[in-house]
């Protein structure tokens, strides 16, 4: 009997039974479903996430000083300790192209003169360079040492007539300060520029550190020597940003190749861990470290989360294959019983021992096959309307479905291959002689 002869004759089979057909490839399907959806969902998020690093982003290095015992994502445990002068410093290295601080400042309040809206720890102090250019969808970047601010369309539309570059906003800090800016640019996402802010949508406003941290640090005391002066913003003998220190800071290499980033980083730390620096001083005495990260690595933290998930759901979706095997075998053991005397008479006309084999063995590689198939094409949608929910780029493992595949088969060879062997030993007296 050739394998398309088993092949018609076990579908047949299945045809006669539909119902139990169906119920049995149900744990094959929903297992590989389960594995498909999840797997899809897990590669999407990883390119949502690392798809909003820009190749200017890749070469970037964030960076904090920290207790190295200290548990959590980026700046836990994070001291204030490099000054102006060591980003200044940092500045005239080979390697670095770029050093400034970053820091999110407390507001309550944006206003655009006509309308007030509330906003928390949406204003972000950084360096010019902290908004890309090809980020910007109109106007420019900020100057440093200027009021000037950058606003992303979430900022931007959260007035009743959009904010557009050239527009002034008063800011009111925690304290009540009100800080003027001019809109000098807009970003083309509302998604955040780097890790240190997160990649969710939110309304954000970049502003330079120098005036609107260096005045706001100096107030509060924030600095690392005697610089408070009765009006800090304006005392030209002591200049506050001379001793504001930053909880973190940006550093740029030349390029975003590993050896430039490499050389940036090594280059930076030397010189913040040196006697030279200003952070050294904290660094030496409260026993801290200087971490130098570039956001692959910060988001490497999450997708060593994710990938854990996923394993999780992985196993689960195996222990449901392992079920629908199972099924997959009871329902073959059932059907051998059922048909004794079918292969008693198969055996009768001059059947072998391998023929009976094969028609068994084809019935269960047919069911595990087909439970593979709709298993994948519903993980497939399962996924598809996953990433749509949650406005992920979509992203299919392809690898994954041909191993969808691959497992229907195996689970149906496994499963049959028992019922198969004991239908192949059946006596062909005894059971034609089964009732």
């Amino acid at each position: 009997m050739n394998p398309l002869e088993h092949l018609r004759l076990s579908w047949r089979s299945i045809r006669g039974h539909k119902l139990r057909s169906a119920l049995t490839t149900l744990g094959i399907v929903i297992g590989i479903a389960a594995v498909i959806a999840f797997v899809t969902l897990g590669a999407s998020l990883q390119a949502g996430i690392i798809g909003d690093i820009s190749p200017d982003d890749q070469r970037n290095l964030y960076g904090w000083a920290a207790d190295p015992d200290a548990e959590g994502g980026p700046l836990a445990g994070a001291q204030p300790v490099v000054s102006q002068d060591d980003l200044a410093e940092l500045e005239r290295f080979d390697e670095v192209a770029a050093a400034y601080g970053y820091a999110t400042i407390q507001t309550q309040a944006v206003s655009d003169g006509d309308e007030r809206v509330a906003q928390g720890d949406g204003l972000i102090a950084s360096g010019p360079s902290y908004v890309r250019e090809e980020s910007l969808a109109e106007g420019r970047q900020f100057e440093m040492g200027e009021r000037e601010a950058v606003l992303n369309p979430a900022a931007a539309e959260q007035f009743e007539s959009n904010v557009t570059v050239g527009d002034e906003l008063t800011i009111v800090a925690l304290g009540g300060q009100q800080l003027s800016v001019e809109v000098v640019g807009i970003t083309d996402t509302a998604e955040g520029l780097s890790p240190f802010e997160g990649f969710e949508a939110a309304p954000r406003i970049y502003v330079p550190t120098d005036p609107y941290y260096v005045e706001g640090a100096a107030s509060a005391g924030l600095a690392g020597g005697d610089g408070e002066t009765d009006d800090p913003g304006q005392s030209a003998d002591d200049d506050p940003s001379d001793d504001v220190r930053y909880l973190a800071v940006v550093i740029e290499a030349q390029s975003a190749t590993e050896s430039d980033v490499d050389a940036a980083r090594d280059r930076s730390i030397a010189y913040l861990e040196s006697d030279d620096a200003d952070a050294n001083e904290f660094v030496d005495d409260e026993d801290l470290e200087v971490t130098l990260q570039t956001s692959t690595e910060l988001l490497q933290q999450l997708q060593d989360v994710l990938d854990l998930l996923q394993n999780f759901i992985v196993g689960i979706a195996a222990i449901s294959l392992l079920v629908g095997s199972i099924g997959i075998a009871n329902i073959m053991l059932v059907s051998v019983t059922e048909r004794t005397r079918e292969i008693g008479i198969m055996k009768a006309v001059g059947a072998q021992n391998r023929d009976v084999l094969g028609l068994f063995l084809a019935e269960a590689i047919v069911l595990g096959v087909v439970g593979a198939i709709l298993g994948t094409a519903l993980g497939l949608a399962a996924g598809y309307v996953g990433a749509l929910y949650v406005d992920l780029p979509l992203v299919y493992p392809y690898e994954y479905v041909a191993l969808a595949i691959a497992v229907g088969i195996v689970v149906g060879v496994l499963s049959g291959l028992y019922p198969a062997w004991r239908a192949a030993r059946t006596d062909p007296i005894d059971a034609l002689r089964y009732e």
